[in-house]
């Protein structure tokens, strides 16, 4: 049965903390998952978090911080001494060490490494903190076992053994040259089964390895784990020296940012923010699209006025506005979200001009449908036929538009280097508004006057 944490235990823990019950603390969080702690630290108020994180040792504390938001933790930590700070980044791997001192202030930040004893630690933090944090030098660590194509099976055991200590979770074993050039992979089963303990690494190591190089982008090197199917990828620079290796879990925290933001990017908000932030973090972050929908508001709305002679004369079409540019609107996101995940999942594959063809075709057949289906309620409950016969032509029209469109910019924005997700939220929607009502009553007074 997994542990509960419970509003009991949770008014349990904040009066011994209240109470300074130290002993009584301690012997209620020994042997407490860290992922549990963590919770229990984001439910307690922020005085009796910070309490707790000086109390408790830091071998759990860092690695519950880890399991907290990164705002939950930047506030955290800020809270702390960079002596205190620095005794929690000393139990973290390099990777999550960076994680966690990156955000902070920069005289923090070096005052939390000045703090670190190892040496070899500190300067493998300085070394991550130069890389940006969606590159794989970003997301790798420098823990890994590797060995040398020189040694022999036994000298190779012993040498593990010692590397292990440091290393979390063994994932791979990398066989490397003396100028630490990376070579293969070395199988533990062949190891393990090697019956001549003298027998050199270079006789039973695989040489096909697959790496990526430390300035390649975080997506790429997801596509590259997902492709192969991989739990851990090493790291290498121009001269395929191996520099770390990245694992499993930090590209899955990679694509779950990533997805928050592109998320985010299409409901029109411009930079990542929480549900807790600030209103004015807020307001910042969803004012710009909210100001693109007001132009194109304006923009629809003045469009209309150019066309208030067939208004007047077919009120009717002043009734159909708003569904035409809800469809508009609605096949471009849908086209948009298509190919924004397609072009995530590297899926979209041949030339522009197929893909713009086939949406085309798709988006004639559902307007074709939806036109039908149009005419025939307009035509029977309005008895204007001729009405309804320009509304569902446009709409037919309209929607083989925001088919092209919803296609066409992620496309475009992609080949520009620029994250087309943005294409998937109000960007497409304010465009589609615009177009579809001008093409509306463009057909509308062709065929009505």
């Amino acid at each position: 049965m997994s542990f509960e944490i419970t509003d009991i235990l949770l008014e349990e823990i904040k009066v011994h903390v209240n109470n300074e019950q130290d002993a009584t603390l301690l012997e209620l969080f020994e042997d407490m998952h860290h992922a549990d702690v963590a919770e229990i630290l984001d439910e307690v108020n922020w005085d009796e978090a910070v309490y707790l994180v000086r109390l408790l040792d830091s071998e759990t504390t860092s690695e519950a911080l880890m399991e907290l938001d990164e705002d939950v933790r930047e506030r955290l930590l800020d809270s702390l001494t960079p002596k205190e700070i620095a005794e929690e980044v000393e139990e973290m791997d390099t990777d999550d060490a960076v994680d966690a001192i990156a955000n902070l202030d920069e005289e923090i930040q070096e005052a939390v490494i000045e703090q670190i004893e190892d040496e070899e630690h500190k300067a493998d933090i300085r070394e991550l903190l130069q890389y940006d944090e969606d590159s794989a030098g970003g997301l790798m660590a420098k823990e890994l076992i590797k060995v040398k194509e020189t040694w022999t099976v036994a000298g190779c055991v012993r040498e593990m053994r010692r590397q292990a200590e440091e290393v979390t979770r063994v994932h791979s074993i990398y066989v490397i040259s003396k100028e630490n050039v990376l070579l293969g992979r070395l199988s533990l089963k062949d190891l393990l089964t090697t019956s001549d303990t003298k027998t050199k690494i270079a006789e039973i190591y695989i040489p096909k390895v697959d790496s990526v190089h430390v300035d390649d982008d975080g997506e790429d090197v997801a596509k590259v784990m997902q492709k192969y199917d991989l739990e851990a990828i090493p790291v290498v620079d121009d001269e395929n020296k191996l520099l770390g290796r990245i694992t499993i879990d930090d590209i899955v925290d990679f694509i779950r940012d990533e997805a928050k933001e592109d998320y985010q990017l299409a409901a029109g908000i411009t930079q990542e923010v929480e549900a807790d932030d600030s209103i004015i973090q807020l307001t910042r972050a969803r004012l710009p699209w909210l100001f693109l929908g007001l132009i194109g508001g304006v923009g629809a709305a003045t469009i209309m006025g150019g066309f208030e002679d067939i208004l007047k004369e077919y009120a009717l079409l002043f009734f159909y506005t708003p569904l035409i540019a809800a469809m508009a609107g609605n096949v471009g996101v849908q086209s948009s979200a298509i190919i924004v995940q397609g072009l995530a999942n590297d899926d979209v594959k041949g030339s522009i001009s197929n893909r713009l063809l086939k949406e085309m075709l798709l988006a004639a057949l559902n307007g074709l449908i939806l036109g039908i289906v149009l005419f025939g309620f307009t035509a029977v409950w309005y008895g204007d036929f001729k009405a309804a016969m320009a509304i569902s032509i446009s709409l037919f029209v309209v929607i083989i538009m925001a088919g092209i469109i919803g296609t066409f910019i992620p496309l475009f924005l992609d080949k520009r280097g620029i994250d087309p997700a943005i294409a998937t939220g109000p960007f497409i929607t304010t465009s589609n508004d615009i177009f579809g009502i001008l093409i509306y009553f463009w057909i509308a007074k062709l065929i009505l006057f």
